[in-house]
């Protein structure tokens, strides 16, 4: 009796330690953290930056009721997405953007598009040899899906010249670096915008300087998890943000968000937020104004 119990007590012992384990693993994260209580209204437009570690995702809610997920966060993240995504009510996608393939991005993708209705898919035109992207374009192919290629100029949605959705990069079709490839969105409703930049580094700014562009923003999802390689002093001046929002892994392996660019940010007088100290970010417009919840 006594080795039985022993045997018991230590086989919940190493379950525990591999719930542990698991709950403290780089790349997930819990979305309850720093959690904010939320119900998207008719009239306003709701972008949450979800808390999914080291990686992006970001749900917009439109006023007009249509939905867009950017990107699904890393590897094991698409239950944590998904979850999210119904906790807000979302039962259909209507525009899922994928920035560019690398697996801190598109990791939870499959899942994802396995689960719900998805109207339109955008992602730049550019492949990579990943099990997570070729994951993601069956996934694609199993729904019947068609991908439209995601390019600067080209207009997502348009609806009464008040609310718009159009992609400002990438500008050009080859780069050396994936990041540069990334989908950037920028959403307008009424007076206010939002600028989503995935991990569009400074080559890809530049370029979307020189297209002349109108780039200014009243919150700027910052480049490739505050790199330096992103957010120079002439992107930001001519973005013009309150706000910046980092989305970023705590204790992450490549220190972000770098020094560099936290001092370009606080020189501009930009408010930051970060996903690795306030969980997931929620900001919200009326069309004329934009407030954190």
């Amino acid at each position: 009796m006594n080795f039985l119990k022993t045997k018991r007590c230590l086989i919940i012992s190493l379950l525990l330690a591999v719930v542990l384990v698991t709950a403290g693993c780089t790349g997930l994260s819990d979305l309850s953290k720093g959690a904010v209580s939320y119900s998207h209204q008719a009239d306003e437009l709701a972008v949450h930056f979800l808390d999914v570690g080291q990686g992006d995702s970001i749900l917009i809610q439109f006023p007009n009721d249509s939905v867009m997920l950017i990107d699904a966060g890393p590897d094991r993240s698409g239950a944590t997405v998904i979850s999210y995504l119904k906790q807000q009510g979302v039962k259909k996608i209507d525009y899922l953007v994928a920035t560019h393939p690398h697996a801190d991005h598109i990791g939870g993708m499959a899942a994802v598009i396995k689960e719900f209705d998805i109207s339109k898919v955008y992602m730049p035109k550019v492949t990579h040899t990943t099990k997570t992207f070729e994951d993601m374009l069956l996934s694609i192919k199993k729904k019947g899906l068609k991908i439209t290629p995601a390019r600067a100029g080209l207009n997502i949605f348009e609806q009464d010249g008040c609310l718009q959705a159009t992609f400002t990069a990438p500008c050009s079709s080859g780069y050396d670096s994936l990041n540069n490839y990334s989908a950037v969105v920028k959403i307008q409703y009424g007076s206010t915008s939002f600028l989503l930049t995935g991990d569009a580094e400074d080559l890809s700014e530049k370029e979307m300087l020189a297209s002349g562009m109108n780039l200014q923003a009243d919150v700027l999802k910052v480049g490739h998890h505050g790199s330096s390689s992103s957010t120079t002093p002439a992107f930001l001046k001519s973005v013009s943000p309150e706000y910046a929002v980092i989305l970023v892994g705590a204790a992450n392996d490549y220190e972000h968000p770098h020094q560099e660019t936290l001092d370009n940010l606080a020189d501009a007088g930009v408010i930051i937020y970060r996903t690795d100290e306030e969980g997931t970010i929620i900001f919200v417009s009326d069309g004329m104004s934009v407030k954190k919840v």
